[in-house]
């Protein structure tokens, strides 16, 4: 099952919340991105059906091995690319935020790669 662009942010509004506070509720993606609990469980519902994530008898939500990947991968794509708008091409820190997370779900691999490669060479302060 394909996820869109949606999806992704939910899972990875799931690993930051799970970082930041140990565990996630349904109620604590709802008020982190400010949706109604409604949205939020019929994208819980798409997830889980994905297999992404497990939602457990006391509410908790858990990311699944591959829920985890995919997760980790838009954060990785989110952070890279934010340092690199804001270290290397002085971009304003609230637009560079903005524009990678915009970013992170359409950018080739070959580029995200060739990002990473030029922070590598160069540091991320150029």
């Amino acid at each position: 099952m394909k996820i869109q662009e949606s999806g992704e942010n939910y899972l990875e509004t799931i690993l930051i919340l799970k970082n930041r506070n140990g565990y996630v509720r349904s109620v604590d993606i709802a008020n982190e991105l400010s949706f109604t609990k409604a949205s939020v469980s019929r994208a819980m519902s798409i997830l889980r059906k994905a297999g992404l994530i497990v939602m457990e008898k006391s509410g908790n939500i858990v990311l699944t091995e591959s829920g985890f990947a995919r997760a980790s991968a838009v954060y990785e794509r989110h952070t890279v690319l934010s340092d690199f708008f804001r270290k290397v091409l002085g971009v304003d820190p609230e637009t560079a935020v903005q524009d990678a997370c915009r970013i992170e779900h359409v950018i080739s691999q070959e580029s995200f790669d060739k990002i990473k490669e030029y922070i590598k060479d160069h540091g991320s302060n150029s």
